[in-house]
């Protein structure tokens, strides 16, 4: 008997990072299947204090984006160390001036400021989001340290405008969009080796 290919191993396997994007909207029937993805994440202690914030405002996600890059410091790549060749992040071209790579949707994850666990939870709901998304045929790109998208007076007003709690903060931002077309689906890096200890 031959055997079937098991989908979300296939998913789990091509997903990759994408940071260029077509201008067209998220299908709001697909976006609502990632959302539910993300809501149905693990949590801890089954809190679900996660909150997605979903944002498709140009506008906005541009202003947040720029905000975001000037008030991040990463570690600039090098001819042996990149995040990636064919799409570059912020990190290895500094002429890109927004963090969001002009996704048109930007969803930011928040979580409440004094509680142990509320990176992780944001993390593996997103990692539920981005293999939705790409299972969906869409792209995605987890960003990490969302609270400097909020570091100036606009930001803060951003905030207000959403009615984001106090006692939370922003975790991470998760991009969202078609792959552009004509891009090639990045390449998958070969696996390391002894990464697994059978102990």
């Amino acid at each position: 008997m031959e055997n079937k290919k098991n989908e979300m191993m296939e998913t789990i396997m091509h997903r990759r990072a994408i940071r260029r994007f077509e201008e067209k909207q998220v299908d709001e029937t697909a976006l609502q299947q990632i959302l539910q993805a993300g809501l149905y994440a693990p949590s801890a202690g089954g809190r679900q204090g996660v909150l997605f914030a979903v944002s498709q405002d140009r506008e906005t996600n541009e202003r947040l984006g720029r905000i975001k890059r000037a008030h991040s410091q990463p570690r600039m790549a090098t001819a042996t160390s990149y995040v990636s060749r064919e799409q570059p992040s912020i990190a290895d071209d500094p002429t890109l001036k927004n963090a969001f790579y002009d996704a048109p949707t930007v969803i930011t994850l928040f979580a409440p400021k004094n509680f142990l666990f509320a990176a992780e939870d944001c993390a593996v709901a997103a990692e539920n989001m981005m293999l939705a998304a790409d299972s969906l045929s869409i792209g995605s790109c987890y960003i990490g340290q969302g609270w400097t998208a909020f570091a100036d007076p606009y930001g803060q007003e951003v905030l207000r405008r959403w009615g984001i709690r106090t006692d939370y903060y922003a975790v991470m931002q998760l991009l969202l969009g078609y792959p552009r077309e004509g891009d090639k689906h990045p390449t998958p890096k070969p696996r390391k080796e002894g990464r697994i200890l059978r102990v």
